[in-house]
């Protein structure tokens, strides 16, 4: 059984930092393209980066470019999504993704298996 769960969300103020975890297991991790994705109340997912199968070629959105960093341990079936200089623009559902691709996709359907999210709340 495929699952993917989150953890590491919670409340931070404006200018903190969170790292948030994605743990895997039922499927072989190392093969599949990893991706976090986030989603505000009333909006749509909205990409926020990827990574590799291999841990390289990290692809991120603009806005969050310098302040996040997504990294995988393929031995850990671990992946991790570290976020500084959080600003309230960041609150969002946050979605782990992963696609049986080595090409990077920034749409959510366009991966396989998705977790049940975690919250990350900024306050001003």
């Amino acid at each position: 059984q495929v699952q993917l769960v989150e953890s590491g969300g919670g409340l931070v103020q404006a200018g903190g930092s969170l790292r948030l975890s994605c743990a895997a297991s039922g499927f072989s991790f190392s093969s599949y393209t990893m991706a976090w994705f986030r989603q505000a109340p009333g909006k749509e997912h909205e990409f926020v980066t990827a990574i590799s199968r291999t841990g390289g070629d990290p692809d991120y959105t603009d806005s969050v470019k310098g302040r996040f960093t997504i990294s995988r341990d393929n031995a850990k079936n671990t992946a991790y999504l570290q976020m500084n200089s959080l600003n309230p623009e960041d609150t969002a559902v946050y979605f782990c993704a992963v696609r049986r691709s080595w090409v990077i996709a920034r749409r959510f359907n366009e991966y396989d298996y998705w977790g049940q999210g975690t919250q990350v709340t900024v306050s001003s």
